[in-house]
């Protein structure tokens, strides 16, 4: 079992990531950010690509997809908040945007 992050390894790998848009979710101990592409397919080929990382790293996100933007909540349910696995998986989102 993934075991929820602690005080200062949270606060040293959330900092980058709060950097680069991710945003806190209120009330829950989560992140989010929204993507935005320039046309569906771009949307869609993104989640492929990030389908694929979540895959790899047995964790899945919450998101949605209309046309070209991707909402995307990472938290790790089984640790009840965020662990590692969100780190990563959220770098790995930042990347594939570009």
């Amino acid at each position: 079992m993934t075991e929820k992050l602690g005080p200062e390894a949270r606060a040293e790998k959330l900092s980058p990531l709060l950097a680069s848009g991710w945003a806190e979710v209120e009330g829950r101990d989560a992140i989010a950010k929204t993507f935005v592409f320039r046309n569906f397919v771009e949307a869609f080929g993104f989640m492929a690509r990030a389908a694929l990382w979540a895959e790899k790293l047995n964790h899945h996100p919450e998101w949605s997809n209309v046309y070209k933007t991707v909402e995307v909540t990472l938290t790790t349910h089984d640790a009840g908040g965020l662990s590692a696995l969100d780190m990563e998986l959220a770098t790995r989102m930042d990347a594939l945007a570009g």
